[in-house]
């Protein structure tokens, strides 16, 4: 073969090649599009933490019981009955629905007088006549100090009853939480479901941990059926 051939036989392979590489730039455009679309939904199936994203998270950490808030507004009519002021507001039972519902509801310093808080486990009522409450009593203390920030001490108490932390792992006592909104100050109280001091007492323990209070601070323990009874000594006082 001449050089002259040679060299023309060089350009039309060169000319092939480069033909045959035009005609697989698209197939491999198209792999490179199919790849794009399957991270992006990889990247939408992925898990999305309250952290990343706190309108659009799909990552939910179930607490183990489901909780109900339960409000008292003050009575404007002396016709109305526990009843009317007592409503549930919401019920959840994740971490991530509890901070929700803990940032859209006003906080406790924002709350009027004469109204209440209450946090219950499951379906029990913040009421003394439902049967998970009626044989029990709470652990109560009361702040009239101006300068105590009942917004963190509420929220410690939420916080150590959702958390179960009040409480040893074996135990099943704690009820709910109480927070009572009046004119000589806020009270805190923590609903038991029985009258046994030795499961009260360390409870009783935690609770002043949990409310940030001093050695010379106190916090008292009464039954329900004695609540009643305004000459009626404490069960028991830590």
């Amino acid at each position: 073969m001449s050089e002259e051939e040679l060299n023309k036989k060089t350009q039309d392979l060169s000319l092939e090649d480069r033909e045959e590489k035009v005609e697989e730039k698209p197939t491999e455009e198209k792999h490179t599009e199919e790849k794009s679309e399957e991270t992006t939904e990889e990247k939408e199936k992925k898990d999305v933490t309250i952290l990343e994203n706190k309108e659009e998270f799909t990552v939910k950490h179930p607490l183990n019981s489901k909780w109900t808030l339960w409000y008292t507004k003050p009575a404007v009519d002396s016709s109305e009955s526990w009843a009317d002021l007592l409503k549930p507001i919401v019920s959840f039972d994740t971490v991530e629905e509890f901070w929700g519902i803990y940032h859209a509801v006003p906080k406790a310093a924002d709350l009027p007088l004469k109204s209440d808080y209450h946090l219950f486990r499951n379906d029990i009522k913040p009421e003394w006549e439902d049967r998970a409450n009626s044989k029990g009593g709470k652990w109560s203390c009361q702040f009239r100090s101006k300068k105590t920030d009942i917004h963190e001490l509420w929220t410690r108490s939420l916080l150590s009853v959702i958390g179960e932390t009040i409480e040893n792992d074996e135990q099943d006592e704690v009820n709910g939480v109480v927070l009572n909104v009046r004119k000589n100050g806020y009270r805190i109280g923590l609903w038991t479901k029985s009258c046994n001091q030795a499961n009260l007492r360390p409870i009783g323990e935690r609770f002043k941990k949990v409310l940030k209070l001093s050695d010379g601070e106190t916090i008292e323990f009464m039954s329900h059926k004695e609540s009643g009874d305004r000459n009626a000594a404490p069960l028991i006082v830590m």
